[in-house]
């Protein structure tokens, strides 16, 4: 129980429109199921594809997982929730989707500077590529992404857990948010904020700085490569960039900041959130040969 007598949270939603509602359910419930097929598709095209046993396959089959369970948590609770005026949200439910929320991003964000490294031996260490990603060290970097997702997660957590609630219980947001739920709270959460800005916000600042500089080291590298071996390299590092400054972009604009809300946050929590995840498997496929032709090779032999 929380350390007060709010047992439930009532969320104002995305809009109050109830033909906007009506139009909203039908996009997000389509997105939703567009999003696992495509990311789950990914999963097993993968798994079974003899040809994408490369560690850069490997770990786009648990960031396709990851993507698939974040949807997950967020989207069917925003989609049922168009179709009733009020909604509400329980004090551990509210917990919960919080800590899944930034355990799967935690987990992803990590996973993202593996794959940038994954690129980076790749592209400037190509003779020691197989030497330095052995299915061991790619094994234990993804236990250490879901491992780092947990203790990120739960830091944020152990902030929310002892917060004091007087009223009133009312979200303007269509899910829990942690500047929300801050500036909801009776107690004084100043230093709380800061700490969730510097885990959350400036974690994402530096390690989107980092990324940033990480590709730059592998474009000067590409200088020395042939014109199809520069053409495959861009079109890799091009996919991954792109979801790497769709997932970190908005989360630096939600949490770098001081504790307060503001009507762009819905916008940006509907592309992180429900937005993202759909766009990731798109990406992937659209400019990795590879993947494409071993989902055809793939439907073509369930057809058959």
């Amino acid at each position: 129980m929380p350390p007060n007598n709010v047992t439930e949270f009532v969320l104002l939603g995305l809009t109050q429109n109830p033909h906007l509602q009506k139009i909203l359910f039908i996009v997000f419930l389509f997105i939703f199921l567009f999003t696992v097929l495509a990311n789950l598709l990914i999963v097993i095209t993968i798994s079974l594809s003899p040809t994408l046993s490369a560690p850069m396959y490997f770990f786009l089959t648990y960031l396709a997982f990851i993507d698939a369970s974040f949807t997950s948590v967020t989207t069917p609770k925003i989609t049922i929730d168009l179709l009733y005026q009020r909604r509400t949200i329980s004090w551990h439910g509210c917990l919960t989707q919080l800590f899944l929320v930034h355990f799967l991003g935690g987990s992803e964000v990590i996973l993202l500077i593996v794959m940038a490294y994954d690129r980076y031996v790749a592209i400037c260490k190509p003779l020691h590529y197989t030497t330095i990603m052995q299915r061991g060290l790619c094994q234990l970097l993804v236990v250490v992404a879901w491992i780092g997702g947990i203790l990120h997660a739960t830091v944020q957590i152990l902030f929310m857990v002892n917060l004091t609630f007087c009223g009133p219980s009312v979200i303007d947001h269509f899910m829990c948010d942690f500047f929300s739920l801050l500036e909801l709270a009776c107690s004084d959460t100043y230093e709380i904020g800061m700490v969730v800005a510097a885990n959350s916000g400036g974690m994402s600042l530096l390690i989107f700085s980092l990324l940033i500089i990480s590709y730059i080291v592998i474009l000067s590298s590409l200088r020395s490569h042939g014109s199809e071996g520069r053409r495959k390299a861009l079109s890799t590092c091009g996919a991954h960039f792109t979801v790497v400054v769709f997932y970190f972009v908005p989360c630096i604009f939600s949490y770098t900041r001081p504790v307060t809300t503001s009507p762009a946050d819905k916008l940006v929590t509907v592309f992180f959130a429900i937005l993202t995840p759909m766009l990731n498997p798109v990406i992937y496929t659209v400019r990795n040969t590879e993947v494409k032709n071993a989902m055809r090779a793939l439907l073509k032999r369930r057809v058959s």
